[in-house]
């Protein structure tokens, strides 16, 4: 070994890493060869492993004990809410042999794996996320190594272990799934690089390091998502929405609503009815104090992220007995960009209003946000005029809108709508991703197509440059 000490340690993180991929590779060769049948048990193993009640309420209080970031109930309910769905997802999917088939094109699919895949996973969802991938990933009979974040390496110690126990009782090889016992900024590096494909959540620092990696990689955006309250809104109906989405595990999830854009015409009636959910709205010298707590250096402070609004009330000074009995904050906003720092991501309590009078206007504003923070990731609205819907989905670059719906509960798949369930949403290259749709089991599949002879479609040129011909001459 060299004697550089710079030198010593990537040879051992290579050396680690090396030996941990030359496990997952043996244990992927033997999945490789499984049926349908036999994937899909292995699947719903890994599901149980945090399904089950009594595992996902002690990796939701491992998690908020180690991470203190959101709240143990809520954890529990995303633990077990988001594996259901997803599950669900799966179990209507084929991912052996043949997936697809296309006889007037002449085509077969057929699915086969991608191999060793690096699940990089943040610190506010760290049983939730890791299982979700490991799910999908394993669906295509891949193998999976986890980089958790250091806060949440021990709860992703527990859930490996929970996921190995059930690997043992399908009679799958444990190694199939694995972590990275001490996480850092070099193992997880490395891994990058000698992994088949990474799919990396949470810092964009991490996503631009799995982009630059020279592996195929899937990274995802960050959230900021805007939600819009026109004059045809049921007001009362949103708001509730709205406060069950912010206040969720205390806004750890990238889609909790940010901001909400309230027409004109109902913006009072909206205020009272947010108010009535337990939102309070800041008066001016209340926003600086809190201004200054959640950004004491430019940057957002960790002393707020997923906090309790009690808490956040307390280093806010925010002493009033409603204030401290709020189960949400609202600050009001009128500009955009760094010199107001509440038109970004907040993950945390907080609520930034604005107000509009014309759709046209509030939809430059809204993508003017965006751009700012939270490019392509998602928007909502609450309206009963499909037509305003339409138009916000015409208009916005983001990859999903929803209408009429509690943001954090639909954005990555719902009971009640049709995007798949997820805690990994692609945001296009409007953020420079490489997906701008949810995450899901065909994103670890390589596919390949058997093509065979049919009757020949050669077209005319006529039929291909009449029409242009015509219009604009030879």
């Amino acid at each position: 070994m060299s004697g550089n000490p710079a030198t010593a340690v990537s040879e051992a993180a290579r050396a680690t890493v090396a030996a941990t991929v030359a496990r997952a590779r043996a244990a992927q060769n033997i999945v490789g060869s499984y049926d349908q049948q036999r994937i899909d048990d292995v699947v719903a193993g890994i599901a149980w492993a945090i399904y089950r009640p009594d595992r996902a309420r002690a990796l939701a209080e491992l998690a908020v004990n180690d991470t203190g970031l959101g709240n143990v109930e809520d954890k529990v309910s995303k633990n077990r809410r988001k594996t259901m769905g997803t599950l669900r997802d799966l179990a209507a999917g084929r991912s052996v042999g043949v997936i697809e088939e296309r006889p007037e094109d002449g085509i077969v699919c057929y699915a086969k794996p991608v191999g060793v895949v690096a699940a990089v996973c943040p610190s506010t969802n760290p049983a939730a996320t890791p299982a979700n991938k490991t799910m999908m990933a394993l669906k295509g009979r891949n193998a999976v190594i986890i980089s958790p974040s250091p806060k949440g390496a021990s709860t992703c110690e527990l859930l490996v272990e929970y996921m190995r126990a059930e690997l043992d009782k399908v009679g799958a090889p444990s190694d199939l799934v694995q972590y990275l016992d001490e996480p850092s900024k070099e193992l997880t590096n490395e891994l990058m690089r000698q992994a088949d494909l990474v799919v990396v959540t949470g810092s964009q620092r991490n996503v631009r390091q799995a982009y630059s990696s020279g592996t195929p990689a899937i990274g995802v955006g960050a959230g900021n998502a805007p939600v819009i309250v026109d004059e045809s809104a049921d007001i009362t109906d949103a708001a509730e929405k709205i406060r069950r989405s912010k206040t969720f595990d205390n806004a750890t999830s990238c889609s909790s609503e940010n901001s909400v854009h309230i027409h004109d015409t109902c913006y009072e009636a909206a205020i009272e009815a947010l108010r009535a959910q337990g939102g309070y709205l800041l008066d001016s010298q209340e926003k600086q104090r809190l201004r200054e707590v959640m950004w004491p250096e430019g940057k957002l402070s960790p002393a707020i992220t997923a906090q309790a609004p009690e808490k956040i009330a307390a280093l806010a000074g925010l002493d009033t007995s409603e204030a401290r009995a709020a189960r949400f904050f609202m600050v009001t906003e009128d500009g955009v960009g760094p010199d107001y720092p509440f038109s970004g991501e907040k993950l945390s309590v907080v609520l930034t209003v604005y107000r509009f009078t014309e759709l046209g206007q509030c939809l430059d504003r809204v993508q003017e946000l965006l751009d700012f923070q939270g490019a392509g990731h998602s928007c909502g609205i609450h309206t009963s005029v499909p037509a305003h819907a339409e138009r916000v989905a015409e208009r916005l670059r983001v990859a999903r809108v929803l209408v009429n719906q509690a943001h954090c509960f639909g954005t990555g798949g719902g009971f009640d709508n049709g995007l798949g369930f997820t805690l990994t949403m692609g945001a296009g290259t409007w953020a420079g991703n490489s997906i701008s749709d949810n995450l899901s089991y065909r994103d670890f599949l390589n596919i390949t197509r058997l093509a065979t002879v049919i009757p020949s479609r050669e077209p005319s040129e006529e039929q291909l440059w009449g029409r242009y011909i015509e219009r604009y001459g030879r």
